[in-house]
């Protein structure tokens, strides 16, 4: 537990809003019913849903710009030490929450059977190679990693497989590696989205996210800062949809075009933040997000077992979390508005959570 410094405000709110977006597109109602820009893309495109586990990592890359330095100073053994056992935390409490309720009728749910990678695992990785790379190469070494990390990418999928689910490089390598029991199955088939080849261009919306950040305060909130934020974030997109003639927009693959496409949003998100709350002072409306934004990973983390523990009750021999579902929001609402209630429902039960913290001044950190 630790209070909050030097932190801009805008970037507060940008954590929030992506927040509190994860868990309304994680929480449908039915997921059938949720509307279309609540949902992944099936494959090659894009909508809103696609965005928020890459701004996620953008906004982990913001908060390192403030970490960082103080970790650097330390020295490059304590530097090593405090970055590893954040990394290995956010992995280990990732890979508990798949396991998680840990039984199953009687009798520990056998570790074979347990996913490995996922959201926080990926979020754990990125971190760590982010902070070596930013801690040993510096801001001009990581922008060629970066590049070079997004055309090596395309690259390897282009030799060794196809673009396709199942016949993708990054599956492969997964397979070869790893179990399939210990890979994700929700797809239809054997295909880990957070598999460990798609590590390598994720990495780079963390090393962009550190970049903006440590841009912003060494150059402060003014016209000039914010005019170039937009102008790069501009260039991205275009990038981006010009690489996406060749090497198609994919978040499952986390293609190249992909990690251009949300950074570059991203840049520009965050640039009119700073124009609006830090620099305008419209501030009326950020106080929700703000409590979403100043203890990020434990409200997801809550959302997730929160979600997972109302599966796991019974009522009139379904799940709480169907029973709720279907009494208190599809019944009277309909189909899509209710799966949405829903949705909202779990939001705004975590953020009440996050609301008793932030008045008790308790910041959750790992």
């Amino acid at each position: 537990m630790t209070g909050l410094k030097n932190r801009y405000l805008s970037l507060d709110v940008f954590r929030g809003l992506d927040v509190a977006l994860m868990i309304i597109v994680n929480s449908p109602g039915q997921g059938s019913t949720s509307f279309s820009p609540l949902m992944h893309a099936e494959w090659h495109g894009f909508t809103l849903t696609d965005l928020v586990f890459p701004t996620f990592l953008f906004v982990v890359g913001n908060s390192m710009s403030f970490s960082l330095p103080k970790y650097e100073s330390m020295g490059d053994g304590a530097f090593l030490k405090k970055v590893l056992k954040r990394a290995l935390i956010i992995f280990l409490l990732g890979f508990l929450m798949y396991w998680f309720p840990f039984f199953e009728n009687g009798a520990m749910k056998p570790f074979a059977e347990t996913r490995i990678f996922g959201v926080l695992q990926r979020i754990a990785l990125c971190y760590f190679f982010g902070s070596i790379i930013i801690h040993y190469f510096k801001t001009n070494g990581a922008i060629y990693f970066g590049i070079f990390a997004l055309l090596v990418y395309q690259v390897i999928l282009a030799l060794f497989g196809d673009l396709s689910m199942a016949g993708n490089a990054g599956s492969k390598l997964d397979l070869l590696l790893f179990s399939e029991s210990h890979l994700y199955h929700g797809e239809g088939v054997v295909f880990e989205p957070e598999g460990l080849l798609s590590t390598l261009p994720s990495i780079v919306n963390v090393i962009i996210g550190f970049i903006a950040g440590a841009y912003l305060q060494r150059n402060g909130k003014n016209f000039e800062t914010i005019a170039k934020m937009l102008m790069v974030g501009a260039a991205f997109v275009v990038i981006a949809l010009g690489w996406d003639l060749v090497f198609p927009i994919n978040k499952k693959l986390w293609t190249s075009s992909f990690v251009m496409l949300t950074t570059g949003i991203d840049l520009i998100v965050l640039s009119s933040l700073v124009y609006i709350l830090d620099m305008g002072k419209k501030i009326k409306w950020s106080y929700f997000f703000e409590v979403f934004g100043k203890n990020t990973l434990f409200i997801y983390i809550l959302s997730e077992v929160f979600v997972i523990s109302l599966y796991l009750i019974q009522i009139d021999g379904t799940s709480a979390f169907r029973w709720i579902a279907d009494h208190f929001f599809i019944s009277w609402m309909g189909d899509y508005m209710g799966s949405l209630g829903f949705a909202l429902w779990i939001m705004l039960t975590c953020w009440l959570v996050g609301y008793i913290l932030d008045k008790k001044k308790i910041y959750i950190k790992v």
